[in-house]
């Protein structure tokens, strides 16, 4: 799905669910806004939304999840795990190399996000770095996604 006023609705609605995850207001409407201009994916149960995936390719060989967001009774089901895969095998087809995560970094106490680290590490994905430069005051962890060459 390409970014629009339905991918916002649909990401507003998942953030405003998840204030663990998503507790600055500002940073929240920012995600937003996004939504309407970054492709996207959305999970759906039924008619639902239960999950999206927000992304930038900034390169050819390289992607970055800008987003994701899972309704809380759907963690653990399966369904970020089927956004990163299906994001990761659409990139690849079109001759994405990697894919790549910013998240925060283990120096923060968060338990919340050892939980995100932990699940992007299940996926695939391997830490690349933490710095305090992208988001003064907050350490921020670059994970990194290898994919295979398209045949």
């Amino acid at each position: 799905m390409s970014g629009s006023t339905e991918l916002a609705d649909v990401t507003a609605g998942l953030i405003d669910r998840l204030p663990s995850w998503f507790g600055i207001p500002e940073a929240n409407a920012a995600y937003v806004e996004s939504a309407r201009h970054l492709p996207g994916l959305v999970a759906r149960c039924h008619t639902e939304p239960v999950g999206v995936l927000l992304y930038r390719r900034h390169f050819t060989e390289a992607a970055e999840i800008h987003l994701m967001a899972v309704a809380p009774s759907w963690h653990r089901r399966g369904v970020g795990r089927t956004l990163v895969g299906l994001l990761a095998a659409n990139v690849a087809a079109d001759g994405c190399r990697m894919l790549h995560v910013k998240t925060l970094g283990a120096a923060h106490p968060d338990r919340g996000y050892a939980y995100t680290r932990a699940f992007y590490h299940s996926v695939g994905f391997l830490p690349l770095e933490e710095t305090g430069h992208l988001w003064p005051g907050t350490p921020c962890q670059i994970m990194v996604k290898w994919l295979p060459a398209p045949c």
